[in-house]
């Protein structure tokens, strides 16, 4: 299918959070990658998220130059292009944007999508995050502030930090133990404050309940996802909304175990970020190959190998069906396996 228009990715999120399961949001930073993704999402029936970070963008654009705009840019053209073939809906996003990196990445990409949504289009991202976990949290929504007018304008949603996700994801790092790791009720209300209830223009919540990017053993950290509903309970108390009135984002989920991930999504959470653990399902299942297969790959003792193995589509097939079931078992895990609006 066609990545999904605005109002289909809507209609993803509504579905997501009314029926209690939550859609994985997939790094992505090559092709194989990307396509990796939609194998594992249509094997699974689950519609999904991909996006990528500046660093990811950069590498589309080519590891030697720095022009993320453009390799984001690549990359949606790519994802608009071969999504096409696959029968599942996929909705594009810029995840992890720091405040030095909105005047290259984002805006220059909301810039994009004015001009196609000017000529009758659609935009070209349905979705951009703005990280402002490393600024004030008054200057952070100020930021947001300005940019959801344009959001609303091309039909698009914003995604915003308030809080901080522990660890280290593409240069955006902070330590892991602080009461900055916790987002209070306080500071969902100045959110609130801020930007309303979608009024301004629809935006998604990355709360933090204890969350770290990267690699870490379950137990190692201390996530509370009953904080979520407190959170959200406290809204809808101060404001007479409906229940779980914020749409919420789940980063830093490696190594959390099923029971927290399943309170979290109970708690409001439609949207749940995944890196980590594809990057090693995709290199562990390159390793595995190349080990497997070194007196092919590599010309030992002057032989010439065999180019049927060192042939970078061999390994790479390989690469993307492994990070694929990986895919696959984040869409299980979040529910949204066999849910696909497409179907």
């Amino acid at each position: 299918m066609p990545i999904a228009t605005p109002e289909q990715y809507a209609e993803m999120l509504d579905t997501a959070k009314a029926k209690g399961f939550a859609f994985p949001a997939f790094n992505v930073s090559s092709s194989q990658t990307l396509n990796a993704v939609l194998q594992g999402l249509t094997e699974a029936g689950s519609d999904g998220i991909i996006q990528v970070t500046t660093g990811g963008a950069d590498y589309f654009a080519g590891h030697t130059v720095k022009a993320r705009a453009t390799g984001a840019l690549a990359f949606a053209r790519f994802a608009h292009e071969v999504a096409k073939n696959y029968p599942i809906t996929v909705a594009l996003h810029t995840d992890h944007c720091p405040k030095p990196a909105l005047a290259d990445f984002v805006f220059p990409l909301i810039e994009a999508s004015e001009a196609e949504v000017k000529a009758g289009r659609n935009p070209i991202f349905q979705s951009h995050m703005w990280d402002g976990s490393a600024v004030p949290l008054t200057e952070n929504l100020e930021i947001a502030k300005e940019i959801l007018p344009r959001m609303k304008a091309i039909n698009a949603i914003l995604e915003v930090e308030i809080g901080v996700v522990g660890g280290e994801e593409d240069g955006v790092q902070h330590e892991g133990s602080n009461d900055a790791l916790y987002t209070t009720l306080d500071d969902a209300i100045a959110t609130v404050e801020a930007l309303g209830f979608g009024d301004q223009g629809r935006y998604m919540a990355a709360l933090t309940f204890g969350n770290v990017h990267g690699v870490y053993a379950p137990g190692n950290v201390k996530l509370r996802p009953a904080l979520l509903k407190e959170i959200q309970d406290g809204l809808q108390a101060k404001y007479g909304t409906a229940a779980k009135p914020l749409d919420l984002v789940f980063h830093g989920g490696s190594g959390s175990t099923d029971a927290e991930i399943a309170e979290a999504v109970a708690n409001g959470v439609v949207k749940m970020n995944i890196d980590t653990d594809t990057q090693y399902a995709y290199t562990r299942a390159v390793a595995g190959y190349m080990f497997q297969n070194y007196d092919g790959v590599l010309k030992v003792d002057g032989s010439v190998g065999n180019k049927k193995q060192y042939d970078p589509r061999a390994w790479g097939k390989v690469a993307e069906t492994a990070m694929a079931v990986r895919v696959g078992e984040s869409t299980r895990q979040l529910g949204s396996a066999a849910q696909s609006i497409s179907a």
